[in-house]
Protein backbone atom coordinates (compact mmCIF):
# COMPACT_ATOMS: atom_id res chain seq x y z
CA UNK A 1 0.00 0.00 0.00
CA UNK A 2 3.14 2.32 0.62
CA UNK A 3 5.62 2.40 -0.31
CA UNK A 4 9.15 5.13 0.60
CA UNK A 5 12.26 5.02 -1.24
CA UNK A 6 15.23 7.15 -0.61
CA UNK A 7 13.94 9.54 1.79
CA UNK A 8 15.98 12.84 3.09
CA UNK A 9 14.65 15.60 4.59
CA UNK A 10 15.97 19.06 6.07
CA UNK A 11 15.39 21.57 8.46
CA UNK A 12 17.54 24.27 8.03
CA UNK A 13 21.39 22.56 7.76
CA UNK A 14 20.45 19.54 9.83
CA UNK A 15 19.89 16.48 7.71
CA UNK A 16 16.95 15.03 9.64
CA UNK A 17 16.33 12.36 7.64
CA UNK A 18 18.80 9.81 5.68
CA UNK A 19 17.64 7.83 2.26
CA UNK A 20 14.45 6.31 4.38
CA UNK A 21 13.13 3.18 2.63
CA UNK A 22 10.40 1.04 3.40
CA UNK A 23 6.80 -0.70 2.65
CA UNK A 24 3.91 -0.98 4.93
CA UNK A 25 1.50 -3.55 3.55
CA UNK A 26 -2.27 -3.76 3.42
CA UNK A 27 -3.29 -6.15 6.78
CA UNK A 28 -0.09 -5.10 8.24
CA UNK A 29 0.67 -2.82 11.47
CA UNK A 30 4.59 -1.37 10.61
CA UNK A 31 5.78 0.04 13.98
CA UNK A 32 8.45 2.34 13.75
CA UNK A 33 10.35 3.07 17.28
CA UNK A 34 13.22 4.81 18.37
CA UNK A 35 14.20 7.29 20.49
CA UNK A 36 13.20 11.10 21.06
CA UNK A 37 14.73 13.34 18.09
CA UNK A 38 15.13 10.68 15.75
CA UNK A 39 13.58 11.89 13.25
CA UNK A 40 10.05 9.59 13.83
CA UNK A 41 7.32 12.69 13.56
CA UNK A 42 9.26 14.16 10.77
CA UNK A 43 9.09 11.04 8.86
CA UNK A 44 4.80 11.34 9.61
CA UNK A 45 4.95 14.90 8.75
CA UNK A 46 6.32 14.13 5.61
CA UNK A 47 4.74 11.60 4.60
CA UNK A 48 1.48 13.62 5.22
CA UNK A 49 2.71 16.54 3.42
CA UNK A 50 2.74 18.52 6.14
CA UNK A 51 6.33 19.18 5.07
CA UNK A 52 7.93 19.01 2.13
CA UNK A 53 9.61 16.16 0.64
CA UNK A 54 13.05 17.34 -0.23
CA UNK A 55 14.96 14.13 -2.07
CA UNK A 56 12.58 10.54 -2.38
CA UNK A 57 9.28 9.51 -3.47
CA UNK A 58 6.26 8.22 -1.52
CA UNK A 59 4.10 6.04 -3.50
CA UNK A 60 0.41 5.48 -2.47
CA UNK A 61 -1.63 2.10 -3.54
CA UNK A 62 0.43 2.59 -6.81
CA UNK A 63 0.23 6.50 -7.06
CA UNK A 64 2.81 8.61 -6.47
CA UNK A 65 2.13 11.35 -3.61
CA UNK A 66 5.16 12.91 -3.45
CA UNK A 67 4.64 16.57 -4.12
CA UNK A 68 0.50 16.06 -3.17
CA UNK A 69 -0.63 18.72 -1.07
CA UNK A 70 -1.95 16.96 2.41
CA UNK A 71 -5.44 17.69 1.45
CA UNK A 72 -4.82 15.44 -1.70
CA UNK A 73 -3.46 12.74 0.34
CA UNK A 74 -6.29 12.31 2.04
CA UNK A 75 -8.40 12.14 -0.99
CA UNK A 76 -6.11 9.61 -1.83
CA UNK A 77 -6.70 7.37 1.38
CA UNK A 78 -3.84 9.03 4.03
CA UNK A 79 -5.79 8.61 7.77
CA UNK A 80 -3.18 10.60 10.49
CA UNK A 81 -3.16 10.99 13.88
CA UNK A 82 -0.55 13.47 15.07
CA UNK A 83 0.92 13.38 18.41
CA UNK A 84 -0.87 15.37 20.75
CA UNK A 85 -3.67 14.78 19.39
CA UNK A 86 -4.82 18.10 17.70
CA UNK A 87 -8.53 18.09 17.86
CA UNK A 88 -10.51 20.66 17.62
CA UNK A 89 -11.09 21.92 21.37
CA UNK A 90 -13.95 24.37 20.76
CA UNK A 91 -16.01 22.14 18.89
CA UNK A 92 -18.26 19.28 19.56
CA UNK A 93 -17.19 15.46 19.14
CA UNK A 94 -19.91 15.23 16.51
CA UNK A 95 -18.32 18.42 14.53
CA UNK A 96 -14.63 17.20 15.22
CA UNK A 97 -15.82 13.62 13.50
CA UNK A 98 -17.50 15.71 10.50
CA UNK A 99 -13.86 17.64 10.22
CA UNK A 100 -12.76 13.78 9.46
CA UNK A 101 -14.76 13.84 6.42
CA UNK A 102 -13.87 17.21 4.94
CA UNK A 103 -13.43 15.15 1.33
CA UNK A 104 -16.48 13.60 1.44
CA UNK A 105 -19.39 14.60 -0.18
CA UNK A 106 -22.11 17.71 1.74
CA UNK A 107 -24.27 15.56 3.67
CA UNK A 108 -22.29 12.57 4.65
CA UNK A 109 -22.86 10.59 7.31
CA UNK A 110 -20.56 9.70 10.08
CA UNK A 111 -19.68 5.78 9.69
CA UNK A 112 -22.02 4.42 12.56
CA UNK A 113 -18.46 2.12 12.78
CA UNK A 114 -16.87 4.61 14.28
CA UNK A 115 -19.22 4.48 17.45
CA UNK A 116 -18.81 0.28 17.84
CA UNK A 117 -14.94 1.11 17.66
CA UNK A 118 -14.78 3.85 20.49
CA UNK A 119 -18.47 3.95 22.22
CA UNK A 120 -17.63 6.51 24.70
CA UNK A 121 -17.96 9.03 21.71
CA UNK A 122 -21.15 8.55 20.85
CA UNK A 123 -22.33 8.83 24.76
CA UNK A 124 -20.44 12.09 24.31
CA UNK A 125 -21.32 13.36 20.95
CA UNK A 126 -22.60 16.98 21.65
CA UNK A 127 -19.75 17.55 24.71
CA UNK A 128 -17.01 19.83 23.15
CA UNK A 129 -13.39 18.11 22.47
CA UNK A 130 -11.66 20.14 24.87
CA UNK A 131 -13.72 18.64 27.79
CA UNK A 132 -12.66 15.32 27.36
CA UNK A 133 -10.02 13.47 28.97
CA UNK A 134 -6.78 12.49 27.61
CA UNK A 135 -7.72 9.37 26.61
CA UNK A 136 -10.93 10.19 25.25
CA UNK A 137 -9.46 12.99 22.97
CA UNK A 138 -7.23 10.02 21.38
CA UNK A 139 -9.85 7.93 20.56
CA UNK A 140 -11.64 10.98 18.98
CA UNK A 141 -8.58 11.84 16.93
CA UNK A 142 -8.30 8.28 15.28
CA UNK A 143 -12.10 8.07 15.10
CA UNK A 144 -12.08 11.20 13.04
CA UNK A 145 -8.50 10.06 10.83
CA UNK A 146 -11.04 6.66 10.24
CA UNK A 147 -13.73 8.65 9.11
CA UNK A 148 -13.06 8.90 5.31
CA UNK A 149 -12.00 5.29 5.41
CA UNK A 150 -8.33 5.48 4.58
CA UNK A 151 -6.20 3.14 2.63
CA UNK A 152 -3.40 3.89 4.89
CA UNK A 153 -3.58 5.08 8.76
CA UNK A 154 -0.56 7.00 10.30
CA UNK A 155 -0.62 7.06 14.06
CA UNK A 156 2.02 9.20 16.25
CA UNK A 157 2.31 7.65 19.71
CA UNK A 158 -1.09 7.43 20.43
CA UNK A 159 0.05 5.79 24.09
CA UNK A 160 1.01 9.85 25.14
CA UNK A 161 -0.02 10.59 28.02
CA UNK A 162 -2.95 7.89 28.10
CA UNK A 163 -4.12 5.80 31.09
CA UNK A 164 -3.55 1.78 30.61
CA UNK A 165 -7.49 0.95 30.40
CA UNK A 166 -7.87 3.18 27.05
CA UNK A 167 -3.90 1.56 25.74
CA UNK A 168 -5.73 -1.42 25.82
CA UNK A 169 -8.86 -0.04 23.99
CA UNK A 170 -6.80 1.88 21.11
CA UNK A 171 -4.37 -1.47 20.71
CA UNK A 172 -7.72 -3.76 20.16
CA UNK A 173 -9.49 -1.27 17.45
CA UNK A 174 -5.32 -0.94 15.60
CA UNK A 175 -5.58 -5.11 15.67
CA UNK A 176 -9.06 -4.96 14.64
CA UNK A 177 -8.77 -2.72 11.82
CA UNK A 178 -5.33 -4.40 10.39
CA UNK A 179 -6.51 -7.73 10.61
CA UNK A 180 -9.75 -6.29 8.50
CA UNK A 181 -7.39 -6.12 5.67
CA UNK A 182 -8.77 -3.24 3.94
CA UNK A 183 -5.51 -0.73 4.92
CA UNK A 184 -2.17 0.11 6.17
CA UNK A 185 -1.13 0.39 9.63
CA UNK A 186 2.24 2.80 9.86
CA UNK A 187 2.40 3.38 13.79
CA UNK A 188 4.98 5.64 16.06
CA UNK A 189 6.01 4.62 19.12
CA UNK A 190 8.30 4.70 22.19
CA UNK A 191 6.30 1.82 24.48
CA UNK A 192 7.94 -0.91 23.52
CA UNK A 193 5.35 -3.34 24.99
CA UNK A 194 2.37 -1.59 22.88
CA UNK A 195 4.21 -1.98 19.81
CA UNK A 196 5.58 -5.27 19.93
CA UNK A 197 2.33 -6.89 20.79
CA UNK A 198 0.85 -4.50 17.49
CA UNK A 199 3.56 -5.22 15.30
CA UNK A 200 3.86 -7.63 11.80
CA UNK A 201 6.81 -5.26 11.09
CA UNK A 202 9.39 -3.08 12.87
CA UNK A 203 11.57 -0.37 11.86
CA UNK A 204 14.09 0.98 14.40
CA UNK A 205 15.13 4.51 13.60
CA UNK A 206 18.51 6.31 14.71
CA UNK A 207 20.13 9.48 13.94
CA UNK A 208 17.29 9.89 10.63
CA UNK A 209 17.76 6.68 9.60
CA UNK A 210 16.71 3.13 9.50
CA UNK A 211 19.18 1.12 11.28
CA UNK A 212 17.14 -2.34 12.10
CA UNK A 213 14.00 -4.03 10.83
CA UNK A 214 12.22 -7.47 10.98
CA UNK A 215 9.33 -9.04 11.55
CA UNK A 216 6.86 -8.28 14.21
CA UNK A 217 7.58 -11.63 15.87
CA UNK A 218 11.12 -11.64 16.19
CA UNK A 219 11.29 -8.20 17.82
CA UNK A 220 12.77 -10.34 21.22
CA UNK A 221 15.30 -12.28 19.45
CA UNK A 222 16.39 -9.40 17.21
CA UNK A 223 17.42 -7.55 20.68
CA UNK A 224 15.31 -4.29 19.74
CA UNK A 225 14.25 -3.93 23.78
CA UNK A 226 17.88 -3.81 24.39
CA UNK A 227 18.68 -1.31 21.62
CA UNK A 228 15.24 0.75 22.33
CA UNK A 229 16.62 0.61 26.29
CA UNK A 230 20.71 1.92 25.30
Amino acid sequence: MLEVQGLNQFYGGSHILRDLGFQARIGEVTVVLGRNGVGKTTLLRSLMGVVPVKTGSVTLDGRDITRAAPYERVRAGVGYVPQGREIFGRLTVEDNLRMGLATRPGGTAIPPELFELFPVLKQMLHRRGGDLSGGQQQQLAIARALAAGPKLLMLDEPTEGIQPSIIKDIGRVIRMLADRKTMAIVLVEQYYDFAAGLADQYLVMERGQIVASGRGADMEADGVRQRMSI
